[in-house]
């Protein structure tokens, strides 16, 4: 079978990286597609995936539109060449080339239809399937959606594959047991994040203040940190992160996908943006497993308060590993589910259709 993966962020090359290692080792011809994105394709050739370039991807709105039809027109060229089968993303483009295209689309969507509109609007109506967590069965309705146990972060973050690495903190100096917290501040440059409200530089030295007495502190950002808090910067490879988060005292920021893979990894998590209550996935993490914290920016303060409870809280990763557990025994696998749904195209959807407890084959 000759199956492509489209990758549109840094966090979907973690996302596919094991189901494109198992595909090419079962004997499948995988091809890889990119925006031109700094930190995808470097991460893409640290785990040793070959690709090719979709073109550059720009923070306009306008230029955004433009764009995705020469995204579409490259795609559709490499899906040609290739004699691609199936396409696999969390992606508009391959929904837009499927639909000119004879290979099938499966789309990965674990937001709200609601917080990505433009997603929704363009991407969804020309997918063949769209996969998404249980979380949001509320929302996908649909014949074309299929809903498993699990998160996108598992994907990458499930046992199975994830083996923290305890001299990744070592090279940074840091004790097996000694204190330490991660702030993550992201750019706000996605098409969702626009008009969003995000911390500012006067809150984050609250925060920062806060943690010293208790540990070490570690900021890591999406694009260039500002000058006043280059001293915390961590100077640390972008595919060694996970394995920090896992050993971290707590982690902090206003970064959607990091609160959640903190909370996964068992390291209490406290959030802090305009989507804090809206989204299902998160939500599920906190109100059903209490791994972690979601404030809006107008509950700054009380985000404050919930830091300095969980600071001088006793056992509070023992707690959190617990926690974990539990989820994880409620979860499936979600890279082994999508490697035989990918596999068995069409026929596995129809078999999720009918009997949606099938996935559970795959714990």
């Amino acid at each position: 079978m000759n199956i492509l993966f489209d990758i549109g962020h840094p966090g979907q090359v973690h996302l596919f990286r094991f189901a494109i290692q198992l595909l090419q080792e079962k004997g499948h011809k995988v091809v890889v597609t990119v925006k031109d994105i700094k930190t995808a394709k470097e991460l893409l050739n640290v785990f040793g995936i070959s690709w090719y370039s979709l073109g550059r991807k720009h923070d306009s709105i306008f230029l955004k539109g433009f764009t995705q039809l020469k995204y579409n027109f490259n795609l559709y060229r490499i899906c040609f060449r290739e004699k691609i089968d199936i396409a696999i993303g969390s992606s508009i483009t391959i929904s837009h080339v499927s639909f000119i295209h004879k290979m099938k689309s499966i789309v990965l969507d674990d937001d709200d239809t609601n917080a990505v509109k433009l997603f929704s609007l363009f991407a969804h109506p020309f997918a063949d399937c769209i996969l998404s967590p249980d979380a949001l069965n509320h929302d996908r309705q649909r014949k074309k959606d299929i809903t498993y146990a699990g998160t996108h972060e598992l994907f990458y973050l499930h046992p199975s594959f994830f083996i923290p690495e305890q001299k990744v903190i070592k090279d940074l100096k840091i004790e097996i047991n000694q204190p330490f917290f991660i702030l993550r501040f992201v750019s706000g440059k996605a098409y969702h994040d626009l008009g969003k409200k995000w911390l500012s530089i006067e809150q984050k030295y609250r925060i920062i203040k806060l943690l010293e007495p208790h540990g070490k502190v570690f900021i890591t950002t999406e694009r260039e940190i500002e000058p006043e808090l280059k001293k915390w910067q961590l100077k640390l490879p972008s595919e060694k992160i996970h394995h920090l988060m896992y050993y971290a005292t707590m982690f902090i920021g206003d970064s959607q996908t990091m609160t959640s893979e903190a909370a996964i990894l068992g390291t209490p998590a406290v959030k802090c943006n305009t989507f804090a209550h809206k989204l299902s996935v998160p939500n599920m993490l906190e109100d059903k497993y209490n791994l972690c914290y979601s404030y809006q920016p107008h509950e700054f303060e009380e985000m404050i308060s919930k830091i300095s409870t969980l600071l001088n809280e006793d056992n509070v990763k023992d707690h959190w590993k617990s926690r974990r557990e539990e989820f994880l025994l409620n979860m499936i696998n979600p890279t082994n589910f999508l490697l035989w749904f990918i596999e068995n195209y069409p026929h596995s959807q129809k078999i999720m259709k009918e009997n949606p407890d099938y996935q559970y084959h795959f714990k």
